[in-house]
């Protein structure tokens, strides 16, 4: 029941069912009815026309159907950032909900990289779904400092990491650097970066990349949970504020940035690097819709 009521309580305050909450807890009671009659995935329609497949026990997916946009202030970040003729990079991409907004809704081109086979194959199933194979290079790997085969956590869903000593249901996953990945690639103008924990690895291997001022835009997890690694989420912040980075927060309505202090340790942060540029990009972007809203 406790469950129950911290879902409920996330979906009416979410930023697009404030509006309408009667309508968004239909939605859910909806899904949850269909669910139990029929245990198949469904295909949902979503933003400016992309679809997204959705089945039960997909955290994030089941975000989308209820909230429009499961992180509402990225994911429009995303959309009003790029255009068709960027690259976006997608670390830690579970099932593609943001490589399906970057390559489907606006049809830019993708790299997309998911350690966990099983999710893996629900991603490849999202971009053949969408008809994006053209613009989407989907690997089955993790990154990290270097090239070498971690044992990742297979059964939690959004939350799965490079386990730890003691941890069960693991998967062994062959590892790469960021910088390797992208050493023949045009450098991405965004990153999304959700590693639960791991993101000191993965940048250490992305040195190159991270310094490149191509790369405008870096939207990443800081949570505290990189601590298992021996991590500090503060030197994370640190390094990004040597490579020419600062932290703001994104209010899609108003399409407006506000530098912060520090990171944020409740939401991702987002690093924006030639805030000018970032700026006049969302100013003059196409409005998305998505639950019959134009953001």
């Amino acid at each position: 029941m406790n469950r129950l009521l911290t879902v409920i309580r996330w979906i009416i305050r979410q930023p697009l069912n404030r509006g309408n909450k009667q309508k968004a807890l239909k939605r859910f009671l909806q899904w949850q009815l269909n669910v139990r009659i029929n245990p198949y995935p469904i295909i949902l329609p979503w933003v400016n026309g992309v679809k997204l497949i959705v089945k039960r026990g997909m955290t994030g997916a089941t975000g989308n159907l209820y909230a429009g946009l499961h992180d509402f202030e990225d994911m429009s970040f995303l959309l009003h950032l790029l255009r068709d003729e960027d690259m976006f990079m997608d670390i830690g991409s579970n099932i593609g909900s943001y490589t399906i907004l970057a390559s489907g809704a606006i049809r830019c081109r993708s790299i997309a990289i998911e350690p966990i086979p099983s999710t893996y194959e629900h991603l490849k199933n999202n971009i053949a779904v969408n008809r994006m194979e053209d613009r989407v290079e989907a690997l089955n790997i993790g990154l990290g400092s270097k090239h070498s085969t971690l044992l990742f956590t297979n059964t939690q869903d959004t939350v799965n990491h490079v386990a730890v000593d003691g941890e069960k249901d693991t998967t062994e996953v062959s590892v790469q650097t960021l910088d390797g990945i992208l050493k023949s690639c045009t450098c991405p103008l965004f990153i999304k970066i959700d590693v639960e924990g791991f993101e000191t690895e993965v940048l250490l291997g992305g040195k190159n990349t991270l310094n490149n001022p191509d790369l405008k835009a870096v939207i990443i997890e800081l949570n505290g949970s990189g601590a298992r690694y021996g991590y500090k989420d503060a030197d994370i912040h640190a390094m990004f504020i040597t490579a020419g980075f600062r932290p703001y927060a994104y209010e899609p309505f108003t399409r407006q940035l506000t530098e912060l202090n520090a990171y944020s340790d409740e939401s991702n942060t987002i690093y924006i690097r030639d805030v000018d540029f970032v700026k006049n990009r969302i100013r003059v972007s196409d409005a998305f819709k998505v639950l019959g809203l134009e953001i």
